[in-house]
């Protein structure tokens, strides 16, 4: 087994020590999560991760070693409002210059590294539905150390990073509430989903520190029952139901309740809260995607708009557009293949990249898509993108729609004249699209992570209503004379991996936990999925098979482009009634075509280290 390489960054979170080494955890297992902030699979194994900690928190240490996409992610203030925003309780290691991430030999968001006691890498992990395996691995583990003596128990390094001041905790999204709504929110004209603190806020915009109406308890959960009772985890986006479709479906408002994998409904008349669609499971590759709504598993569900009775849904975890037939309570896929990218096309082709927010109608919406950093439009079965470039394109520069760069958006707005309004987060910017004149201008700028837009009066006392996340705020601001902002496009932290012309063997590393075996019970364990933007990548070697490696070949003539590598195995326990899991991940790995590159790109789905 390797010695695990040292721990470099520019800032330690959630611990009174300035700096550790490998040596500072000598005696414990350390897990290090590499993660970025932007990441909805590293969401999802944050969420993975809370139940090893508290099993293991005499033993286990987890560190987020936090290796940033985004320029803006480098800083080590903004890592620390996402540790609020996550509830993240263990130390997280600053990473800017991907120096920890580069030893490690890391190829993708999430990856877990698991080291012994006496400081060996025993296994790498990397995507989603890890939890499980390492938890057997410990089972293993931990009574072998003990035996010889490399073992200490006792308490961690964390230490509680101090909560941010604020009427809100981390506000995700902001929607007008209707006039005919009002009285039921005393008076208020906006809801806030505040994201963090895991309830919906209603306030007035005049005043918009005073809470007047809020739902959910406060607490991460799931439960139904009243607005004060009931529980959310992480809600986003809200979508109104017309006074008469309320009528017949029995609620009068939608909510996205994305850390939780659900849509929630509440009547504002009886002050309930219901499960609309989801089983609170997170959905898994070739789980079903169509059906009754609450036995269908969802996945991350950011934003959602409400058309009659159809929901259309940000599917943020899965790459995916959704709908839901809320008077038939059934749901399947609107739109994309899971394949994460910036492809246009037949809503059947087209890939997006962390979908988080929706405006317009069902037949015909705006779509940010956060991480192609892109402003998508859906129309007449068709995706096409009016600014946005790719995966690894990014920065604040105004122009032309194909000129144009945004960083990480979240959210956007019609405006009373038909231009959009677009969260620019990581810029910290609101920006406009004009989609008669095609070009992207620049309406505020100095904003900290914007993530949604709201329309409050009209004509002339027009104003937007900004969730400005990482204030803590709902910040109340003038629509001024655009200006232009050339700004500039900003650098992928994260370096390519160097690959020769020609044939490249892609092979993917799949080794069942301890005590479970590979289950073909309902067909091949495994699958694995290689394609490339641009298509024109690869000549040969495309497409689906249930073996994990893969002979491509690099096109002539293309110096560049995004391999994407997507694995999934399936393992059983041993047993009659043995528990079954799905591991997987999706590797989009910036690549250059050089003589002398590599001729193996090797990735490890589940593998232990010998």
């Amino acid at each position: 087994m390797t010695l695990a390489p040292e721990l470099s960054g520019d800032a330690w979170l959630g611990t009174e020590t300035h700096k550790l080494g490998i040596e500072s955890f000598r005696g414990r297992f350390l897990l290090l999560d590499f993660w970025t902030l932007c990441c909805v699979n590293c969401h999802h194994v944050l969420a993975e991760l809370r139940d090893l900690e508290t099993t293991y928190a005499d033993v286990l240490t987890v560190v987020g070693v936090h290796s940033p996409k985004f320029e803006h992610e480098k800083l080590a203030d903004t890592v620390l409002q996402a540790i609020h925003r996550h509830d993240i309780h263990h130390p997280v290691l600053n990473d800017p210059d991907m120096t920890t991430w580069q030893a490690y030999g890391v190829r993708a968001w999430p990856t877990l590294v698991l080291v012994d006691p006496e400081g060996r890498i025993v296994a790498t992990y990397s995507g989603e539905g890890h939890g499980h395996a390492i938890d057997a691995l410990l089972q293993e583990l931990i009574p072998q150390h003990e035996e010889h003596g490399t073992l200490q128990r006792g308490p961690g390094v964390y230490k509680p990073v101090e909560s941010p001041p604020g009427v809100f905790r981390q506000p995700g999204k902001v929607e007008t509430i209707p006039a005919h709504y009002r009285d039921f929110f005393g008076g208020a004209d906006l809801l806030v989903s505040d994201s963090a603190a895991h309830r919906l806020a209603a306030i007035h915009h005049a005043a918009s520190e005073e809470i007047l109406w809020s739902a959910g308890e406060g607490t991460r959960g799931a439960r139904d029952g009243s607005v004060g009772t009931a529980q959310f985890c992480e809600p986003y986006g809200v979508a109104w139901v017309s006074e008469d479709n309320a009528s017949t479906l029995g609620y009068h408002l939608v909510v996205a309740d994305t850390a939780n994998h659900l849509l929630r409904g509440i009547n504002l008349e009886s002050g309930q809260v219901t499960t609309l669609a989801g089983t609170g499971r997170q959905w898994m590759q070739l789980e079903p995607t169509e059906g009754p709504a609450r036995e269908v598993s969802l996945t991350t569900p950011w934003d959602v708009i409400v058309d009659g009775t159809t929901a259309i849904i940000a599917m943020a975890g899965d790459h995916r557009i959704w709908w839901c037939d809320l008077a038939k309570g059934e749901v399947g896929i609107f739109a994309g293949t899971s394949n994460e990218g910036l492809v246009d096309g037949a809503v059947t082709e087209a890939w997006f990249a962390q979908p988080s927010g929706l405006s317009g109608t069902v037949d015909d919406f705006w779509v940010v898509d956060a991480e192609t950093s892109a402003l998508r439009r859906i129309t007449g079965g068709r995706v096409d993108t009016v600014a946005g470039q790719g995966l690894y394109e990014f920065g604040h520069v105004d122009g032309s729609g194909d000129q144009a760069l945004l960083q990480h958006p979240l959210g956007s707005v019609v405006l009373p004249d038909g231009s959009i309004a677009i969260a620019d987060s990581y810029n910290g910017a609101i920006r406009r699209y004009n989609p008669v004149t095609n070009q992207v201008t620049t309406l505020h700028r100095g904003l900290r992570e914007p993530s949604d837009i709201a329309v409050v009066g009209d004509g002339d006392e027009t104003q937007l209503a900004v969730a400005e996340s990482s204030a803590n705020r709902v910040v109340i601001l003038g629509l001024p004379a655009e200006s232009v902002h050339q700004g500039e496009a900003l650098r992928l932290v994260r370096a390519p991996i160097e690959v020769a012309p020609g044939q490249v063997s892609v092979n993917v590393i799949f080794d069942p936990p301890p005590g479970q075996k590979r289950d073909d019970r309902y067909g091949p364990s495994t699958q694995l999925v290689v394609s490339s933007t641009p298509r024109q990548l690869l000549s040969a070697g495309t497409g689906n098979s249930v073996e994990l490696n893969r002979l491509v070949t690099i096109a002539e003539g293309v110096s560049s482009g995004v391999l994407h590598v997507q694995a999934k195995g399936a393992s059983c326990e041993e047993g009659e009634f043995a528990a079954c899991h799905i591991h997987q991940q999706d590797w989009g790995i910036p690549i250059l075509v050089t003589r002398g590159g590599l001729t193996e790109v090797t990735l490890t789905l589940s593998g232990s280290a010998t």
